[in-house]
């Protein structure tokens, strides 16, 4: 039994109407999200979650949770609910590269609680503005996937974490007042891939273990970030053929890039088909999930 991921759908500039919105977080993550529920024939008032795992936002915006405003947006019961009505819950988590991971466990949560029964996880990044940030080093990207249930072996397995807190420099993001307006800055200092490769190994490790299974049984790795040095060293300590690792087609991809990955074989895999998740990012944190395909419709 485990969370299923039904469909993905990636945004990007080009498909956002309106200039001034293209390079909207907000907007990337609403394009997403609407794009991924016509595609699947899901209303959003079906929707009992979104799950919000960006980072980088319009304006380096704080408050409110962006997860709200994507509902309002994307027309996922916006109102009050009203008593013994459908009503939709939403809320942030933040995870870096992680963040998707992140989202799919919580999910989990609420499906295997059967609190719940449609879930929707987005993700999007983007510059926040004109001087509001210095060399802003990712691509805007939406994604969004949305998730159902299933009671067969098929979906996500248990997801492990390993932190290796002494290399909690090696990548950093902070918003510091500058000339009278919040400035965000970025930093990453040599190493970083192979910290965060070392830290996805870990964590990869943690998870075949325990679920008693091998790098055999694993027919592909989904990986994050889409950088080609983790992408390489991940490949190097594992022992894994670095082709059978899929990375987002854009190495600039921050928090939408485990989505991107694995879009572009999620309706090409073959039941029973077994992906190893795995994303690092800041902390440095690094997580993974084994994810068993589910038979696709008759």
């Amino acid at each position: 039994m485990g969370t299923t991921i039904d469909r993905i759908d990636i945004a990007r500039p080009h498909r956002v109407a309106g200039w001034r919105h293209r390079h909207s977080a907000l907007h990337l993550a609403v394009t997403a999200a609407k794009d991924c529920l016509n595609g699947a024939g899901c209303a959003a008032s079906e929707l009992d979650l979104v799950v919000n795992a960006g980072i980088y936002r319009d304006r380096n915006l704080g408050e409110p949770a962006l997860a709200a405003l994507i509902q309002d947006d994307i027309g996922a019961n916006p109102e009050e609910p009203h008593g013994g009505g459908h009503g939709t819950f939403s809320f942030d988590v933040a995870n870096g590269a992680c963040g998707i991971l992140t989202a799919l466990q919580i999910v989990d949560g609420f499906l295997r609680a059967r609190s719940i029964r449609h879930a929707i996880v987005v993700a999007s990044d983007a510059d926040p503005g004109h001087g509001l940030s210095e060399n802003f080093p990712f691509s805007p990207v939406g994604a969004a996937l949305l998730c159902g249930w299933s009671d067969d072996d098929d979906g996500l397995g248990r997801v492990f974490w390993v932190n290796s807190a002494e290399d909690g420099e090696i990548f950093s993001a902070t918003v510091g007042f500058a000339d009278a307006r919040n400035v965000l800055r970025v930093g990453e200092s040599p190493g970083m891939d192979e910290a965060f490769a070392l830290a996805a190994a870990r964590a990869a490790g943690r998870c075949l273990d325990a679920e008693s299974a091998g790098l055999t049984d694993v027919d592909l790795i989904v990986a994050a970030p889409p950088r080609p040095g983790f992408r390489a060293a991940l490949g190097g300590r594992l022992g894994f053929p670095v082709e059978r690792i899929a990375v987002a087609g854009d190495e600039r991809m921050h928090t939408a890039a485990l989505a991107a990955a694995f879009q572009g074989h999620l309706g090409r895999l073959a039941a029973g088909t077994r992906v190893l998740f795995v994303a690092a990012g800041a902390g440095v944190t690094a997580g993974a999930a084994l994810y068993r395909q589910r038979p696709g419709p008759a």
